[in-house]
């Protein structure tokens, strides 16, 4: 399946409506409905004249990785098209709390009390609720963010109990040597056993082997925008 972006016309929006078409293909080879698993468009690092043909094709749904990139292009874009979600999927420093919540919809990097924390005073300093994904580093690797999957519950725990927090689900990035299919068994399990719902897992080149394993949010990027240059 990989191959089918080889040979999708070079341009986003024909190979959107190809990932679109792989998605769904996906969902329904499990007996899923697609509509239970959102395309989130990875733009990070793109201007906003990249992004805008997406946005034509029907895409409403972004993930960003850097907070003032995305301050820098999204609210004009937001202004050209209303209906737009913006997630934001790298690492957030404590600093970056405020801007994010006023920017962000979705933040899938929740990692430490300390961002919980800050996450939280500004969501009710701003009164508004973004949906928290708790991101759990699944390899254990030490140059990337999220928990340990040993201490993911008594951390989920505390952002309920101690911060006030509603995480709705778990966010996870496998190592890129590794077999995906584990760690995202992995992620579902922690998931069911908090009681959390939503599962953001899966990128360009495994997010079918992610639908078939109970994601609900997947995050396309390359296989979308292309690498640049």
């Amino acid at each position: 399946m990989k191959g089918d972006a080889l040979t999708a016309a070079d341009s986003a929006p024909s190979r959107l409506a190809l990932i679109r078409h792989r998605h769904q293909r996906a969902a329904v080879s499990v007996g899923r409905a697609p509509t239970d698993v959102t395309l989130i468009a990875v733009s990070k690092t793109f201007e906003a004249d990249d992004i805008r043909p997406v946005i034509a094709a029907g895409q409403r749904i972004f993930g960003e990785n850097r907070v003032q990139e995305a301050k820098a292009k999204w609210p004009g874009l937001r202004a050209e098209t209303p209906g737009i979600e913006l997630h934001l999927i790298g690492p957030l420093q404590s600093n970056k709390a405020r801007e994010a919540v006023e920017l962000f919809d979705a933040i899938h990097t929740i990692d430490r009390d300390k961002i919980a924390a800050e996450v939280a005073k500004e969501m009710r300093r701003q009164g508004k609720t973004l949906a928290l994904y708790i991101q759990v580093n699944t390899g254990l690797e030490p140059q990337k963010a999220g928990i340990d999957p040993r201490e993911a519950a008594a951390f989920i725990a505390r952002c309920r109990a101690e911060h006030g927090l509603a995480p709705v689900g778990l966010m996870c990035i496998p190592p890129a040597e590794e077999n995906p299919g584990p760690h995202f068994a992995l992620l579902a399990k922690l998931a069911d056993e908090a009681g959390l719902t939503a599962l953001s897992m899966g990128m360009s080149a495994d997010f079918e082997t992610a639908i078939a394993m109970g994601a609900t949010h997947v995050r396309v990027g390359s296989a979308l925008f292309g690498h640049r240059g």
